[in-house]
């Protein structure tokens, strides 16, 4: 998904997390070089640097597009180079942008929590959390009532949904914003 593509929909608090987690791992893998990384590729990178963070473990490709939002949003509050343009929805050849490698990440850290708690102050209180059985028991009942809506729907996606459901969003807004990141 592309990072403009998203304007329309408001950050959660799981987009918040995951693109803190995000960060880390492009500003690492920035300071390798700074090659163009797939979406997978940069979800294992995250995961490695915390293996213990479910959340993140539960994130699948199709959903990176909110995240990647997050942290292209932080760099540009704060006048840095786009590190989100390193991630790419398939490893491929294309540059993608020399400034963000070459930048010094040393000591950004506490801006992006920073900025993180200001976006955090700004998603919508009823966004209510939900465990994964209520969120997959919400889907399932929203998914048999609009069963022609969901038919172009994978396992990924599903997955992506649920992810959706237990951030706070409900089941039309996190189908819409699924079918968004899909169309890209």
């Amino acid at each position: 998904m592309s990072v403009n593509s998203t304007a329309s929909f408001a950050f959660t608090h799981t987009d918040i997390d995951v693109g803190c987690r995000l960060f880390e791992a492009l500003v690492r893998h920035a300071a390798k070089g700074g090659e163009p990384i797939g979406h997978a590729a940069l979800l294992e990178l995250a995961r490695g640097l915390h293996p213990k963070d479910a959340m993140l473990g539960r994130e699948v490709p199709i959903g990176i597009g909110m995240k990647l939002k997050f942290v292209a949003d932080f760099c540009e509050a704060q006048a840095y180079p786009n590190l989100a343009c390193l991630a790419v929805q398939e490893a491929s050849g294309e540059d993608a942008g020399r400034a963000a490698a070459d930048f010094d990440w040393t000591g950004t850290d506490a801006r992006l929590v920073e900025y993180a708690a200001q976006v955090r102050a700004r998603v919508p209180r009823n966004q209510k959390p939900r465990k994964e059985r209520p969120a997959d028991v919400a889907w399932y009942a929203y998914f048999c009532s609009h069963r022609e809506a969901c038919a172009r729907l994978g396992g990924k996606d599903k997955q992506e949904i649920i992810n959706l459901l237990m951030a706070g969003l409900d089941p039309d807004t996190a189908l819409r914003r699924v079918m968004a990141a899909k169309a890209e």
